[in-house]
């Protein structure tokens, strides 16, 4: 099969968050898999610095708009893995400084930027590769559904291309104004409660999941939890209507980037046989965030995460008190909302010698808080998967989450007696909650022993993406099967 991805960013080109790491890895494990993969991505300003040469493979296509024409070139990004990159360019809504947003919020011209890179890259597969299945990410992909099915209804090139779309994250729908309907020239049909129209806006993402053949989210449990009132942001009747063609497929991992036996950004490699390089991982971590002489019996707690309330940090705040009562130490990389910057800030100030910060988004520095910490720390509202629990468990760093989304289907509460299971998990959304799982394992930790065998538990683990890969080369066919 031939499969198309159509998305609005991807590893190692440009990454906001979980959407690239997927779109970045399971193209190369379909490619091995035996199928064609070729990826569209938007020419953004961040991944000009990517190609080494500028190699044209569309001059020029004109995209229209309600009452003007914009055009776009299609530039060649070679292959890589056996995956084929093709990048949109046209700079006057790609070549910013952000992906989605400024400080001062979203971009107003979304709708445009991302309808015209749908259409784009519709038109651009007519000349340089027809599917047999496109498969759309998140909501600025969403609009290709609707487009396919509507706009190019009875194109003969077209019409009988397969669409699956990934929810990775329900939260972000693209809400734009009603008007954004006439812009894109799309009929006014699509804007009615059954469709594409959600109280009063053109969604973007519910446009997607009615239009596409079949829609997936990240994981087994986020699949299930999307169709209740709690997780569905409002999308939770729409996604009910289409449970049957709804299907909860785990991200993968890519171990070729995320092994403690072959990084190269970390301080010492190990493996689950010769774990003594952690220890030298540990200490080089500390002293990237400046922090030396910490007894080996403090258990380093790191967090790498996008400093938000669904990331669980409301629930962190409300049990600080407590924790910093605790003997650990904790650690915590990333940017996100304002008002949790500075608490952080706040917090270092406060606690120097229990909690170190950088707000900042730093690949290397991610791959140390992993290697370095001893626990990682994931108490989220909501999870569509995660990787960090999956990287922790990787790298011998055992996760502490709340069950919710992938968190819930990947990480098994450990049982000393039976010396089974990977992490330690709490249920509610309450500090009593998160402490009572942190003293657990503060409590496990110093067992040595007991301590090594559930690190080691954990990088016996494989979610390494030829399981995924599988599931979703299953969904294709069945949906290549219903459009033939």
């Amino acid at each position: 099969m031939h499969i198309v991805f159509a998305a609005s960013e991807c590893v190692p080109y440009v990454k906001t968050g979980g959407v690239a790491e997927v779109v970045g890895a399971l193209p190369k494990e379909l490619v091995r898999q035996g199928h064609q993969v070729t990826v569209y991505v938007p020419l953004y300003r961040q991944v000009q610095k990517h190609l080494k040469e500028r190699r044209i493979a569309i001059r020029s296509l004109t995209i229209p708009f309600s009452y003007y024409n914009r055009f776009a070139t299609v530039v060649n990004g070679g292959t890589s893995d056996g995956v084929q990159f093709y990048f949109i360019d046209c700079p006057e809504l790609f070549d910013r400084e952000y992906l989605y947003e400024t400080a001062s919020g979203d971009y107003a011209d979304n709708a445009e930027r991302f309808g015209l890179f749908c259409r784009a890259v519709l038109d651009s597969t007519k000349l340089l590769g027809v599917p047999d299945a496109f498969h759309i990410h998140g909501w600025p992909a969403g609009v290709l559904a609707i487009l396919l099915r509507t706009v190019y209804y009875f194109d003969p090139v077209l019409k009988n291309v397969a669409c699956l779309l990934t929810i990775h994250n329900s939260d972000r729908q693209g809400w734009f104004p009603r008007e954004t309907v006439e812009k894109l020239l799309l009929p006014w049909d699509v804007y009615t409660v059954e469709r594409a129209e959600f109280y009063g806006t053109f969604d973007f993402l519910k446009g997607g999941i009615v239009y596409s053949d079949a829609i997936n989210t990240v994981s087994r449990k986020y699949a299930e939890e999307i169709q209740t009132p709690e997780y569905g942001n409002g999308l939770e009747g729409v996604l009910r209507a289409r449970a049957q063609d709804l299907r909860g497929i785990l991200n993968g991992v890519d171990y070729q980037v995320w092994n403690p036996a072959t990084d190269s950004k970390i301080a010492a490699h190990y493996t689950p046989e010769r774990l003594e390089g952690k220890v030298a991982c540990r200490k080089d971590m500390l002293h990237a965030f400046g922090v030396s002489n910490l007894p080996e019996e403090t258990p380093v707690v790191g967090m790498v995460s996008r400093l938000a309330t669904q990331k669980g940090f409301d629930l962190l705040a409300q049990a600080f008190d407590q924790l910093v009562q605790e003997n650990m130490f904790l650690v915590i990389l990333g940017t996100g909302e304002p008002y949790y910057e500075n608490l952080l800030r706040g917090w270092q100030e406060r606690y120097a010698h229990k909690v170190a910060v950088a707000i900042t988004y730093d690949e290397t520095l991610a791959h140390k808080v992993q290697a370095g910490s001893d626990m990682v720390l994931m108490p989220s509202r909501s999870e569509p998967c995660g990787l960090n629990q999956i990287y922790g468990m990787k790298y011998g760093t055992v996760p502490v989450v709340r069950a919710t989304g992938g968190l819930d289907d990947t990480v098994q509460e450990w049982s000393a007696e039976a010396e089974t299971g990977t992490g330690f998990r709490f249920n509610d959304y309450r500090p009593e909650e998160l402490m009572q799982a942190l003293r657990h394992a503060f409590a496990s930790f110093a067992d040595k022993k007991q301590w090594q065998r559930l690190m080691r538990n954990g990088m016996a683990r494989d979610y390494s993406w030829t399981k995924p890969a599988k599931e979703y080369i299953q969904l294709y066919e069945e949906i290549v099967r219903r459009r033939s």
